[in-house]
């Protein structure tokens, strides 16, 4: 598989699905049907879910469990290949399984028999790119290059990236046996000249589909401090990745001009400007099979 980018050939570039937030199982299954989703996963060997598990805080912290259950429920509808749900915690206190089992995927996986992967022990994959500054050579999952990549992130702001949205929820690849460096985070390495290494892990795994939980969303930093108010309301979807992170840099009243990451991005795995957006309203025929 490609190492650069390993998405569909399908990509509109700078195309955002959206939709007001009723309830995931309401709500999200029109928006994956609006976005193609399904024809997407056709031929793929699985598919590897990844959420935002930072650590074992609730939503709006972490992806809630309802709306990865509501999207296994959709992809059981429309294949029966392996699903996976897989993340690296950066917590140093805890592995991922703690996250499993604090947030509720543990009983999904249960449920509808699915597996969970600690991403941060998996197998890796050495990939190198010389004409990169900030990471001409990076280890990640093999997983990862094996599957198609769903990343399901919360709309949240970040202290140091800006925002942390499906670019930055890439760092749940990264293995701490690379890249700790005896900081106080198990990704401690991506801290130094963040914006350039966000960048530069998307272009060796960037996600091949996003749904963006931006139900609620955390207006000024990832794991403290207030909520949206109101609350955001909604839900977005698409296969560009650097189109969702502009969209939902807008919805936190960010200018993705000034995030180097997606300014990095642009033009090269996908468009932050002009973005197509597309509301799904309650009444609104679906697209033509």
């Amino acid at each position: 598989m490609n190492s650069k980018r390993n998405a569909p050939s399908a990509v509109r570039q700078g195309l955002v699905h959206t939709t007001r937030f009723n309830g995931y199982r309401c709500s999200l299954p029109p928006l994956l049907d609006a976005a193609g989703l399904a024809a997407m996963v056709a031929g793929a060997r699985r598919i590897l879910i990844k959420p935002n598990l930072v650590q074992t805080a609730p939503p709006p912290i972490t992806t809630p469990v309802e709306l990865v259950a509501a999207l296994v429920e959709y992809l059981r509808g429309c294949t029966d290949i392996p699903i996976i749900i897989g993340d690296g915690t950066g917590s140093l206190q805890y592995e991922t399984a703690a996250c499993f089992e604090e947030l509720g995927y543990r009983e999904l996986a249960a449920t509808h028999s699915l597996e969970l992967l600690d991403l941060n022990g998996a197998p890796l994959k050495r990939l190198s790119r010389p004409e990169l500054q900030r990471f001409p050579e990076i280890f990640l999952p093999k997983i990862a290059f094996e599957s198609f990549l769903i990343s399901v992130p919360v709309l949240k702001a970040h202290t140091l990236a800006g925002v942390t949205l499906t670019l930055k929820n890439m760092i749940g690849l990264a293995p701490p046996s690379h890249y700790r460096q005896q900081g106080f985070w198990k990704k401690a390495a991506f801290h130094h000249r963040i914006q350039a290494a966000i960048a530069d892990l998307n272009r060796y795994r960037t996600p091949d589909f996003t749904i963006l939980d931006a139900t609620i969303g955390m207006p000024e930093a990832h794991i403290h401090g207030p909520s949206c108010d109101p609350p955001v309301n909604r839900l977005a979807a698409g296969n560009d990745p650097v189109a969702m992170d502009s969209y939902g840099a807008s919805l936190l009243g960010r200018n993705w001009r000034k995030i180097g990451h997606i300014q990095a991005l642009h033009t090269e795995l996908g468009q932050a400007a002009p973005l197509e957006i597309q509301e799904l309203r309650p009444d609104s025929p679906l697209p033509p099979e």
